[in-house]
């Protein structure tokens, strides 16, 4: 039924209503239709279907206009009015303006959200305890916060991983995991051992840690440039090595990497790596369970990455497939010693050379200050910090870095990657996103 119909209703009810005329034939009267020609009759239906015609197209046309127009979303705002274009500028660069930031860079580009209100002063307290190497006081308000602030905030668990990681408590560590699977209803995290072991005094090494990238093919053509590896690590006591970039390998280029890295472990150098996890993915690929006569160099490179990675259940299912495949007696899992992983970053310029900091930032730390002057005066545009060993940072020596670092900030970007999430906390705190990008690993 049309909208007109609603007002086509017949009045004869009404009281006082003036009767219609009576418009049937008598009889013996002669019709009328037969009084009027072909083309009259013609003319007549031609305007009536117009007539009907015109009356459908206002009826569509207000039916559209009162049902059938989108509505905002519920809470939303007034729809944002396009600005113009201005001349010379491509009218598609725009509508970008409208994008929230995460639709335009990748979650790496990202430096950390920030803490919910609620939780920000728990958080904040918990850090300065951790600075100040009050580690029971940590563990004790780090357990009590999980309950309530650890329902909705994940950087308190963050905060506790951290905690486990650098007192070495892989137990400890593996019971938290299951409790945060269960509670947001995702995978555990995996425990990464530190590079020192809980206890020890020795002092670490801090200063420009050079970069190797892999990219491409990994293939035999990569031995020139193992070679140089290899001299670089006799001057220098951590190499970093980038593999997420690696696209293809082949048998040959897993053969020659393979051998560098027990090289490396065997002289004891202190690794970063990063992409270890994504080139053993594509290492796996490549292999086929009872296929005898292909060559055994990516099984036996995969399981280096595992054992560099400390996945020691993955290490075993695959050298128990390698056993069953070339008929030899499985290898035997050595936990990693002096090897941190690290997450590439994929979405930016690999960086030839970074700044390592040492696992304790406290004391006297005019030498380790000179020499990240030092180093971001020979940088060109960014100072990248890495962070993927400090453990921690004093309150007074984070003040005391926060003021060295103003000075650079004022001509170059400053960068502080992989932190754990106890020394962020103390960071943000301070005020170091007033001077640098925090960027925190992941879990």
């Amino acid at each position: 039924m049309g909208i007109f119909s609603i007002f086509n209703k017949k009045k004869t009810d009404q009281p006082g209503a003036k009767a219609a005329p009576d418009s049937r034939l008598r009889v013996g009267e002669p019709s009328r239709l037969a009084q009027d020609t072909d083309a009259d009759r013609a003319r007549q239906r031609e305007i009536a279907r117009a007539t009907a015609a015109k009356i459908d197209a206002i009826e569509s046309a207000m039916s559209n206009d009162i049902f059938n127009t989108p509505e905002p979303a519920w809470g939303s705002g007034p729809r944002k009015v396009k600005p113009p274009v201005a001349d010379g500028v491509a009218a598609d660069t725009l509508p970008l303006l409208e994008l929230a930031t995460t639709e335009l860079l990748a979650d790496e580009d990202l430096p950390d959200a920030p803490v919910s209100p609620q939780t920000a002063p728990v958080i904040e307290e918990i850090a300065i305890m951790f600075a100040n190497d009050q580690m029971a006081v940590t563990e004790h308000m780090l357990l009590d916060s999980l309950a309530e602030l650890g329902k909705d905030d994940r950087t308190i668990w963050w905060m506790l991983f951290d905690l486990y990681q650098v007192g070495g408590r892989q137990d400890d560590f593996d019971n938290i995991a299951i409790d945060y699977a269960s509670q947001f209803e995702t995978s555990p995290p995996s425990w990464s051992p530190p590079l020192l072991p809980h206890g020890m005094e020795e002092p670490t090494f801090s200063g420009v840690t050079p970069t190797e990238v892999f990219s491409g093919v990994l293939d035999g053509e990569v031995a020139p440039r193992l070679e140089r590896l290899l001299q670089r690590a006799g001057e220098n006591p951590v190499l970093r090595l980038e593999f997420a970039r690696i696209q293809t390998v082949t048998p040959d280029g897993c053969a020659l990497l393979l051998e560098t890295i027990k090289r490396l472990r065997a002289s004891e150098r202190e690794l970063i790596v990063a992409g270890a996890a994504e080139l053993a993915e594509l290492v796996h690929s490549t292999i086929e369970i009872g296929k005898r006569d292909a060559s055994e160099a990516p099984w036996l490179l995969l399981l280096a990455l595992f054992q560099l990675l400390d996945r020691e259940k993955d290490f075993e299912e695959t050298a128990m497939d390698y056993c069953v495949t070339y008929e030899v007696s499985p290898p035997s899992f050595e936990p990693p010693s002096k090897v941190a992983t690290a997450v590439s970053i994929l979405h930016a310029a690999p960086a030839t050379e970074r700044f390592m900091l040492p696992s304790v930032i406290e004391g006297s730390t005019a030498a380790l200050f000179d020499a990240i002057d030092a180093y971001a005066a020979a940088s060109e545009e960014t100072v990248l910090l890495d962070c993927s060993r400090l453990a921690r940072v004093d309150y007074s020596a984070a003040a005391a870095l926060l003021n060295r670092l103003r000075p650079i900030a004022a001509g170059k970007k400053i960068e502080l990657r992989e932190l754990n999430h106890l020394v962020a906390a103390l960071f943000k705190l301070l005020g170091f996103t007033e001077v640098a990008k925090l960027f925190p690993h992941k879990y």
